[in-house]
């Protein structure tokens, strides 16, 4: 029998935050020859749904006003998803149909419409990076896992921020339909069967801007412009003319990290751009970036970007002819 996959698509959604699974089920059901995933997008109210793009969708039917038993459902995010009060019968059905279902979950932000629903509570999940901190404000009582692209706990699925959607959708055909099939499909679509590396790669959150008091910013900016230089406390502190203790202390009370911790930051952020750039070897973007040496960098920019510098490298660079 077809598995009828439900996703509900949010006032503002994000198109491809629907579209994105969409297609690769539809992709599943012609790589397997048969209609193997029914598909249907529900409202949350009657009439079109306006997407963040302006583009308008047609629901198969609405929250609410479907007893439909389905054997997946998604919560598709929107821009707005962490302020938007959806209608109590749309939240009701949502929490009822989740319950019946095999497996449900949400893409990017529809991660705070489930929350809203108290089905997130005490489960691991992941949503879009810059929104992680929002949903474990809300939510404290839901583990996040900000790296990840997707989360599987138990029938829970949830996935980070808009094309990740896609990731998900090929894990659960994987699961459904096996992994030969899924890998067909992600050729077919031009995709990462398995993408390397997670959210963090992509992430923008950790960029060093200067904060704190004006004293403490001169300092930041000149770590930021002279990467490659030896930034100790004392040497800081000094710049910013300063004793050394005072300065240390002075800048985590208001910064909200070490110096040190900033200083690496600061190169990780310069490395990334150079990496990003594709002209300079490993060798070069440790040097000017302040790394004694290319096997400190590649260390540092895994633990605060989740993948190799070559790895990054290979994502982000645009070959040429």
């Amino acid at each position: 029998m077809a598995k009828t996959v439900a996703i509900l698509a949010l006032p503002g959604v994000q198109l491809l935050d629907v579209s994105g699974p969409l297609d690769v089920f539809s992709q599943a059901n012609i790589e397997a020859c048969q209609t193997y995933y029914e598909l249907r997008v529900i409202a949350c109210e009657s009439g079109p749904i306006r997407s963040s793009s302006g583009v308008r969708l047609l629901p198969d039917a609405i929250a609410g006003q479907c007893d439909q038993h389905f054997d997946t459902v998604l919560v598709a995010g929107a821009p707005n998803a962490e302020r938007l009060a959806l209608p109590v019968g749309a939240l009701a059905w949502l929490r009822a149909s989740a319950r019946r279902a095999r497996r449900y979950g949400s893409v990017c932000t529809g991660a705070f419409v489930l929350a809203a629903t108290g089905l997130l509570d005490g489960r691991r999940v992941t949503t879009h990076w810059a929104a992680a901190e929002a949903l474990a404000r809300a939510y404290p009582s839901v583990t996040i896992d900000e790296d990840a692209l997707y989360v599987r706990d138990g029938k829970l699925r949830t996935a980070a921020g808009v094309t990740a959607g896609l990731d998900l959708a090929l894990a659960l055909v994987e699961e459904d339909l096996g992994r030969e099939l899924a890998r067909r499909v992600a050729a077919q679509l031009v995709m990462f069967f398995k993408r390397p590396g997670g959210q963090l790669q992509f992430s923008r959150k950790g960029q060093t801007r200067p904060a704190g008091r004006s004293v403490l910013q001169e300092v930041q900016r000149w770590v930021a412009a002279h990467p490659e230089l030896v930034h100790t406390v004392a040497s800081l502190a000094q710049h910013a003319g300063l004793s050394p203790r005072h300065f240390a202390r002075l800048f985590h009370a208001e910064v909200g990290m070490t110096p040190a911790a900033w200083v690496e930051a600061a190169r990780i952020a310069a490395a990334r751009s150079l990496l990003e750039e594709g002209h300079d070897t490993p060798k070069q973007v440790a040097a000017k970036c302040g790394f004694a040496s290319v096997d400190t960098l590649r260390r540092s920019f895994t633990k605060h970007v989740g993948v190799t510098p070559a790895a990054y490298r290979k994502c982000q660079t645009v070959p040429t002819n």
